[in-house]
């Protein structure tokens, strides 16, 4: 056992005014499976990249292993897979390699090809694979599930479940609970680390948010109290305090009423009251630091609305008997299901079943139906830029006349200028835009930088909101929670919960599935 000591990091990038760490301390031990969570751009990659020595930073970072990062980069993809695992790691036995790649579903004629021939989930487990048969390295895996389908994402938890000490980045809740034992949290005040999995480390979470509010309520309700009576305990004070001198007391005296036992008694009362008006307000002073505590932590996450538009017919999209191909290869065959008013039907199946293929081509079908709405002009423009083109098919697909769709596309790394010319490009309320950029955890700051400059979570919740601002029949969304950080996934679950649109949807995070679709088309 060892451990990697954080102490007194502190770390800006550069031209930046805002601190993504200040003064921060903790420990990790090199045992644990660790998994790492936060909201999009609390800094859990820069974080990984500090672990690794690719920027600088104040304080100390103490530990006996040496880092490694995934995703790994691998320079020169033509070289055969066993070649690129070999040179990962040059003293593991080629039986070695073969059990981690067994564990990981992995063929072994995978080895005997060329790198660049794999599917990403394939180059996904070869390189972990490769990573953990690295002597004395200690991985830092970001976001290893983007490329993997269901299936997959089931069978790396239950690979990384069997191995000792790593730090995993992962917003799915599913992914995390079957694999990590300890939870790195970064908060908005701090960061955490708590013993157990991530559903252990959400509930405990949730409990002292609600403590916190509770307490915080109370306090409210104290301090309120504490003002009323201290207001009053210096006005009975000063009443009192009026008939020891001023016009009451000299008139007493002209009557003979006030004697120097009076006056001694009547001082007496006075000082008792501003002693009871300054415990009052001590007391309000330290309700008021104690509430100061409270709150820091608290992610709060707004309700997301969207703008659903009513068909005049209950069938929006069918798909018949759909069959897709690729030169001589055929990726989708005979697949049927139809899209109603008020359902959220969920395409799954594994990577290269031409889930996204479908999609591109209902969006391909609707577009010269359209109306010429801005909500699917703006759909349409982002689908072009998927470069679709024309996709090989037969069978059926009928997109209902003049159906106005709002498309998520996979893909977000093309998004760069302002969200303002984005908002504009889009036609969509700019106002509306950022308002839902905000609560989905923008910070004000983020609106005057350059998207290129966004992390990828950011950039898929630029295109999710601008698809909340659109009024549609149907919202289709490819992927949509890829890098999506786990709060703002359980937003947009309440938000389809709440709002119940029509949606077609490819996602891999079991949960989200699970919670949100009336219908699931296995390909």
């Amino acid at each position: 056992m060892s451990l990697i000591s954080v102490s007194n990091l502190t770390f800006a990038y550069e031209g930046s005014y805002d601190n993504i760490f200040t003064d921060v301390s903790f420990q990790i031990d090199t045992n644990w499976k660790l998994g790492f969570c936060g909201r999009n751009g609390r800094g859990k990659t820069t974080f990984l990249k500090l672990l690794t020595g690719v920027f600088e930073y104040s304080g100390f970072i103490n530990a006996s292993v040496n880092f490694e990062y995934f995703p790994f980069t691998v320079d020169d993809t033509s070289r055969h897979t066993k070649e690129i695992l070999s040179s990962i790691a040059p003293n593991a036995k080629e039986w070695q390699i073969l059990r981690e790649l067994s564990k990981l579903s992995v063929n072994e004629d995978t080895l005997q090809r060329p790198f660049s021939t794999l599917s990403n989930g394939e180059q996904t487990k070869a390189l972990l694979a490769g990573l953990f048969l690295r002597e004395n390295s200690f991985l830092l895996i970001d976001e290893p599930t983007n490329h993997l389908d269901m299936a997959s994402r089931e069978t790396v938890s239950k690979y990384l479940d069997g191995k000792d000490g790593y730090i995993l980045v992962s917003h799915d809740r599913a992914f995390l609970d079957g694999c990590v034992d300890h939870i790195l949290s970064i908060n908005r005040a701090n960061i955490e680390v708590q013993s157990g999995n991530f559903s252990s480390w959400f509930h405990n979470k949730q409990m002292q948010d609600e403590f916190e509010l509770a307490e915080d309520a109370k306090l409210r309700k104290d301090i309120k109290r504490l003002k009323a009576a201290a207001r009053q305990s210096s006005q009975w004070a000063d009443k009192v305090e009026s008939t020891k001198i001023g016009k009451g007391t000299a008139e007493a005296r002209k009557n003979g009423h006030v004697s120097k036992d009076n006056r001694a008694y009547i001082g007496e009362q006075s000082r008792r009251m501003q002693q009871r008006r300054k415990n009052l307000e001590r007391r309000q002073n330290s309700a008021i630091e104690e509430k100061s505590g409270l709150l820091k932590n608290i992610d709060t996450a707004d309700d997301l609305k969207i703008h659903p538009l009513t068909y005049h017919t209950s069938r929006l999209i069918t798909v018949d008997e759909l069959s897709i191909s690729y030169g001589d290869r055929e990726v989708v065959s005979g697949v049927s299901f139809t899209l109603q008013r008020g359902e959220r039907v969920a395409l799954t199946g594994p990577n290269g079943s031409g889930k996204s293929s479908i999609i591109k081509l209902i969006c391909s079908e609707a577009a010269p139906h359209a109306d010429a709405g801005s909500a699917l002009r703006t759909s349409a423009e982002i689908f072009r830029r998927t470069d679709a083109g024309a996709i090989p098919h037969k069978g059926a697909v009928t997109v209902g006349s003049r159906l106005v769709i709002s498309y998520v596309p996979q893909d977000a790394s093309y998004l760069t200028g302002s969200l303002d010319d984005f908002a504009s490009e889009q036609q969509i309320d700019v106002s509306l835009f950022k308002a839902i950029l905000r609560k989905l955890d923008f910070s004000r700051v983020q609106f005057e930088k350059d998207m290129r400059d966004f992390s990828a979570g950011q950039k898929k919740k630029v295109l999710i909101a601008a698809s909340l601002c659109q009024e549609a029949h149907v919202y289709i969304w490819d992927e949509p929670l890829n890098y999506i950080d786990v709060l703002s996934r359980i937003q947009i679950e309440e938000l389809i919960s709440a709002y119940k649109p029509a949606m077609l949807f490819v996602e891999h995070d079991r949960a989200f599935c699970d919670n949100v679709a009336t219908n699931i088309v296995k390909l």
